[in-house]
């Protein structure tokens, strides 16, 4: 299959994570949405958002939440989704956290991208850093989510992980100072995960 990214996306991250973590590298190609301007996103996603995985039959899947679970799948099922109602829920909800921090991280980023200086809304960037802010603080206070990853990675703390690293790539890590617990989680990450140091973006 195909997976149509931009190198910087947090969430494409996560995809490209899971992809390695469960063995599917050499079955998923990756192609830089950039590199080709002709090729509009919304022909493969009405969204015209990243990313897409095109597969072999033409369809394609999108977000990113449905591709990790795609990857799930042929890795045999419950290998980063855990299949147990009991782990899975509380997984699941996890990845939904860092994924509301990456959410509100881009929004910022196109606040300054997509609109001018005089069109910036410091209520509306106050609003995305606040949602940031308090899903750290929950982070934070939960066990299960900054205890260092135990034999099995789960999807919740790969798309941490990609969250906090977006936070590092466009904030400059502003948000280690106040959170040792996921400084050490994300520490202890990297060092299990090799795929998530071989997928940082440079800009």
């Amino acid at each position: 299959m195909r997976l149509r990214m931009v190198p910087a996306s947090p969430f494409v991250r996560k995809c490209r994570i899971a992809a390695a973590h469960l063995g599917l590298s050499n079955e998923v190609v990756f192609v830089d949405a950039a590199d080709d301007p002709d090729d509009a996103l919304r022909k493969n996603n009405p969204l015209n958002k990243i990313p897409i995985a095109l597969l072999d039959d033409g369809s394609a899947l999108y977000d990113s939440r449905v591709i990790v679970e795609y990857f799930d799948h042929l890795a045999g099922g419950g290998a980063i989704i855990p299949a147990d109602p009991a782990r899975r829920f509380p997984v699941l909800t996890r990845q939904a956290l860092a994924d509301g921090i990456m959410d509100a991280t881009v929004l910022l980023v196109y606040e300054v991208r997509y609109r001018e200086a005089h069109q910036h809304s410091p209520k509306w960037i106050a609003h995305q850093k606040a949602k940031i802010g308090a899903a750290l603080a929950e982070a934070e206070k939960t066990p299960e989510i900054h205890a260092p990853p135990g034999e099995q990675i789960d999807i919740g703390q790969i798309a941490l992980a990609c969250a906090l690293g977006f936070l590092d790539l466009r904030h400059g890590g502003a948000w280690r100072a106040d959170h040792p617990k996921l400084v050490a989680f994300l520490d202890a990450f990297a060092a299990r995960v090799p795929s998530f140091e071989a997928t940082k973006a440079a800009k």
